[in-house]
């Protein structure tokens, strides 16, 4: 029994420090975003004696913060939506469909994957420029579909993989074509992991600066995370509206993760388990 007990002792307090380090960040952050700033430059670590919503009104209004949503909620849902169709199918194919140089796409798809963004930064946008796709929302969907799809096509291949072929098999005979067999069978089977894909991709393209900044160069077509950033150049000296404005940026992001913390663990695992 003491051995059992300080097994798990061992164990929980690496994860308490963890949790702690983890969650002491974010709970100062909303403590500074309450304060003054004569309260925060008096009295950064203390709580605050005075709440001040303002900060979140300043950061939203005066910093435009409504703009920059609306860009990345239509950049995000859009880049989502063509990343999961394009990876359901190219995964039911490389993984039930029998062709001449499916294993060399697949291999290429991988390839893709150990390539840098930072390596193709300049190609990239070279291309989009001569394409006139530069500051616009389809320039950045197609930024953002051609660095993300790569892990979804990989992940959604070892997920269908692990999926009988006998399934697809008697769909055939049942006289459902290509199409029919990934619309009523593999998207319905798949529904978990391009459920997981789906949030952990609008997780990667609502964090982006980097692909954002280069593409989006005009102020109106900031999104949400180039918007907060060059919040700080505006309040150097207020750090209380500009962690009210990262608080705004984050919230949206905790909300999802917490709605859908399960769906996420159960695509991962299950996309593991089947590869």
């Amino acid at each position: 029994m003491r051995k059992e007990k300080l097994s798990r002792w061992l164990l929980a307090i690496p994860m308490m420090i963890l949790a702690i380090a983890t969650i002491y960040p974010m709970v100062y952050a909303v403590n500074i975003s309450l304060k003054s700033r004569r309260e925060y430059v008096l009295d950064r670590l203390g709580p605050t004696t005075e709440i001040m919503f303002s900060n979140y009104v300043d950061a939203w209004v005066q910093a435009d913060m409504g703009r920059y949503y609306i860009n990345s909620i239509i950049v995000t849902v859009a880049s989502v939506a063509i990343i999961l169709l394009l990876s359901s199918m190219a995964g039911y194919s490389l993984s039930h469909l029998t062709f001449r140089g499916s294993r060399v796409a697949f291999l290429l798809i991988l390839a893709t994957m150990m390539v840098p963004f930072q390596v193709i930064m300049v190609p990239l946008i070279k291309v989009l420029s001569d394409m006139g796709l530069l500051d616009s929302y389809l320039g950045l969907i197609t930024a953002y579909v051609s660095q993300f799809l790569p892990f979804t096509v990989f992940f959604m291949t070892a997920y269908y993989h692990g999926i009988p072929k006998e399934i697809t098999e008697a769909a055939r005979v049942d006289g459902n074509g290509l199409w029919g067999v990934w619309g009523r069978i593999m998207l319905p089977i798949g529904r978990p992991a391009l459920l997981s894909m789906g949030i952990l991709n609008a997780l990667f393209c609502w964090n982006d600066i980097l692909i954002a900044l280069l593409i989006m160069q005009s102020p109106a077509n900031r999104t949400v995370m180039v918007g907060v950033s060059a919040l700080r150049g505006q309040y150097p000296d207020n750090v209380p509206t500009y962690l009210a404005g990262i608080l705004l940026v984050v919230l949206p992001l905790v909300v999802v993760y917490i709605i859908f913390q399960r769906q996420i663990t159960a695509g991962v695992t299950a996309g593991a388990t089947k590869g």
